[in-house]
């Protein structure tokens, strides 16, 4: 009986596609992150620490909180998985299809296949030890995607580093544009907030902030 190989994690490995397909099956790996990009393979153990848990959902209350204060139309997912078979793939922490699009993925999608259907509108990867790879690969990972706009929330710092994505480039951004007037600052003191105070606080300062 053949020995299965456990996979690496936690860092880009060349391999092809049926070589990705085939370890993220790995017993006990099957709820990895995986990422897949220009013929590398990485996958990442769910993270388990409780800042990166809170950072993750005060990101997502203030997205939600916005979108309710300013009527707009919006999907958010919790690693969602996107996937173009052969060339792409991602996991996401945070991922929004916004406005018109926002009903776009029918609800009983378990995968979202990027052939059939457009990138969301935003992306956001929670940081605690992959920040660089956040700010480097996978940020060219996504503008290639299609993605309109990339945030990585750096969990060390309590800060957002938000880029706009046009023409499969990018540039650093103050103010949202899918989430139109949303003001970046205003995600780094939530963040900042809530390492003093429980999360209803949080809420209840950013819809004062909103409203």
């Amino acid at each position: 009986m053949a020995l299965q190989v456990k996979p690496v994690t936690d860092c880009w490995v060349a391999a092809p596609w049926e070589e990705y397909a085939r370890q993220i099956q790995v017993p006990g790996y099957e709820q990895a992150i995986g990422y897949y990009y220009r013929g590398h393979m990485r996958l990442e153990m769910l993270p388990v620490g409780f800042d990166h848990g809170t950072d993750h959902n005060v990101v997502a209350l203030a997205i939600n909180l916005y979108a309710i204060c300013k009527g707009i139309p919006l999907t958010l997912a919790d690693n969602c998985t996107y996937r173009k078979t052969g060339s792409h793939e991602c996991q996401p922490d945070l991922s929004a299809y916004i406005g018109d699009r926002a009903l776009l993925i029918p609800k009983n999608t378990s995968i979202v296949n990027l052939d059939d259907y457009p990138a969301p509108d935003l992306v956001v990867e929670v940081a605690k030890t992959t920040l660089l790879d956040d700010l480097g690969t996978k940020r060219s990972l996504y503008e290639e995607m299609g993605v309109a706009e990339y945030w990585v929330v750096d969990v060390h710092n309590a800060q957002v580093i938000a880029y706009v994505i046009r023409d499969r480039g990018s540039q650093q951004i103050e103010v949202s544009y899918v989430l139109p007037g949303l003001e970046i600052a205003l995600l780094k003191a939530a963040l900042q907030l809530n390492r003093q105070t429980d999360q209803s606080q949080v809420g209840a300062w950013l819809l004062s902030q909103m409203g």
